[in-house]
């Protein structure tokens, strides 16, 4: 927010639409913060009846309204490129601008290398995104110094022209965005670690078969479902006792697991080589 602050005050004197373009880009950037924060207060709130998971998702909301103001300064940044394509105004004070996308550089890299090792430390996803998106757009703070330049050398329509190229920079980091929110809530993870959980549990003493691995995000906490065999023959407590060694591997193989459900078939052939159906009677309720 202080660096947008100070660009905009830089864009009131130069009239640099490129430099507008990054102003409204990195407001759009700190209020992104904001509905991120308010998600995160949420998701500390315990479980109750109502909500048997926590307020987890709400971190997906916030990730559709940090793609709706990604999308707004890419339209207003658009907006004002092309009106300065067809209405021409001087722009004032270029070593200004050069020094303002530089302040955009230099802010921006400072917030996503904090952002990112915040994300990666509580493991979230979108947080860690959200530092990726403010590395790009202090790339895109650079750009801006290239329009001061091109101007200076006299380019013609080189502020807008690279204005229009800001927007479609962001128009690219939205697209990004809306795939990372929009798949997270459609339960996406990423496949190497339903390998990871389906090794570990295949690897656990007494698993004879591993059936089902089922996971998903809930904010920044990953919840799992497994369901695995154990010798046809195997008492409760053996068949229990597995189920157990099998969550405490999981946890150490998937550091972010907040919990895990795992359910333990008896192998379908016995030891005397019989096939037998344990699901039988639920067949029916099977699509």
């Amino acid at each position: 927010m202080v660096t947008a602050v100070g660009q905009a005050i830089v864009v009131v004197f130069t009239g640099s639409v490129a430099l507008l373009g990054d102003t409204l880009h990195n407001f759009a950037d700190a209020l992104t913060a904001v509905p991120l924060a308010i998600a995160f207060l949420l998701g500390r709130r315990a479980v109750t009846r109502r909500f048997t998971y926590g307020l987890g998702r709400s971190e997906d909301l916030a990730g559709i309204v940090i793609v709706a103001l990604i999308a707004l300064s890419s339209f207003a940044a658009g907006y004002e490129a092309v009106k300065r394509i067809l209405d021409p105004q001087e722009i004032n004070n270029l070593a200004l601008v050069g020094a303002a996308g530089v302040i955009g550089f230099i802010g921006n890299e400072l917030v996503a290398r904090y952002r990112i090792r915040v994300g990666r430390e509580i493991g979230s996803a979108a947080l860690v995104a959200d530092g990726l998106h403010a590395r790009t757009d202090a790339l895109t703070s650079l750009v801006v110094v290239l329009a001061a330049v091109g101007t200076w050398l006299r380019i013609p329509y080189a502020d807008p022209i690279v204005g229009l190229g800001i927007t479609i920079m962001i128009a690219f980091v939205l697209k990004d965005a809306a795939k990372e929110v929009f798949s997270r809530m459609l339960d996406a993870v990423d496949p190497a670690m339903v390998e990871q959980a389906e090794q570990t549990l295949a690897e656990t003493e007494g698993v004879r078969e591993v059936t089902n691995v089922r996971m998903r995000w809930v904010g920044h906490a990953l919840h799992l479902e497994a369901t695995l065999t154990t010798a046809a023959d195997s008492s409760l407590l053996s068949a229990h006792a597995v189920a157990v060694d099998a969550e405490h591997r999981l946890r150490h193989a998937l550091p972010r697991l907040a919990s895990a459900t795992v359910h333990v078939d008896p192998h379908p052939v016995t030891a005397a080589g019989e096939v037998v159906d344990h699901h039988a009677s639920l067949a029916h309720h099977v699509h």
